[in-house]
């Protein structure tokens, strides 16, 4: 059941510990993290490499499960709901963009954007699809395969994929990871703006500094904590100025 939880506050974790056991003993991922996420805020996650950021990601995400702590998303307690119950959240509450793309390689543009919304049951799969894909430029390319697509073409389809149900938190991993400067600085323009545009808010992991800037606040994260919280100037980017162009 929900939780009935503040409106100024769509995720909140207490106390969040991940602890993974292998050969080589216990290690702990994360641990005692507490954090608060506004809705429509924008938001980076910074940090090196194996500090615990992509595992924040799928923890918010009800991808991964935590070994300790309270994981709040939109009022609903992650730990009370089972797989099914994970599924049909993520398919209402979150769109997630990965480095890789993850599209569907048998499946159209069109298609790969329609799957969430036709899982979820609704007769509007295709017209919805249709108009996240224009919303990004691609409605020239409805009927090409992944394969037929560029990288910054499939980043794009991944991110109409990840709005097509309008979700209240927009979960992103590298998004450029996988680009080159021009094509990356084109998707993050794109991703910016439909979160504006559907009042997401954004949590984007990244290592390049200028594009964490662009966030309304940044995350460190070190050794599985939260080292630092920076708030930025009050204009954020996809939410009080316009969509940032300064990575083109």
């Amino acid at each position: 059941m929900p939780i009935p939880v503040s409106r100024s506050c769509i995720v909140s974790l207490r106390g969040l510990g991940v602890t993974l056991t292998g050969a080589a003993g216990a290690v702990e991922v994360l641990r005692g993290i507490d954090l608060d996420l506004a809705p429509g805020e924008t938001v980076s996650v910074v940090g090196p490499s194996g500090a615990g950021k992509t595992t924040l990601l799928m923890i918010i995400g009800g991808l991964e499960r935590p070994s300790a702590g309270q994981v709040t998303v939109a009022g609903h307690d992650l730990r009370l709901l089972d797989e099914d119950a994970l599924a049909r959240f993520r398919g209402r509450h979150v769109g997630i963009v990965f480095q890789s793309f993850h599209l569907i390689p048998t499946m159209t543009a069109l298609e790969n954007v329609a799957a969430p919304r036709e899982l979820a049951g609704e007769p509007d799969a295709f017209e919805r699809a249709r108009e996240e894909l224009a919303a990004v430029g691609l409605d020239h390319r409805l009927g090409h395969y992944p394969g037929e697509l560029s990288g910054g073409e499939q980043q794009r389809v991944a991110i109409a994929r990840a709005l097509v149900n309008r979700p209240d938190l927009l979960l992103a991993d590298e998004p450029t990871g996988n680009l080159d400067a021009a094509t990356g600085g084109q998707v993050i323009d794109h991703l910016f703006a439909r979160s504006h545009d559907k009042g997401a808010t954004l949590v984007l992991i990244t290592h390049e500094t200028r594009l964490a800037g662009l966030c309304g606040r940044t995350i460190r994260i070190a050794d599985g904590r939260i080292e630092r919280k920076t708030e930025a100037p009050p204009a954020r980017p996809g939410l009080d100025s316009p969509v940032p162009a300064g990575l083109r």
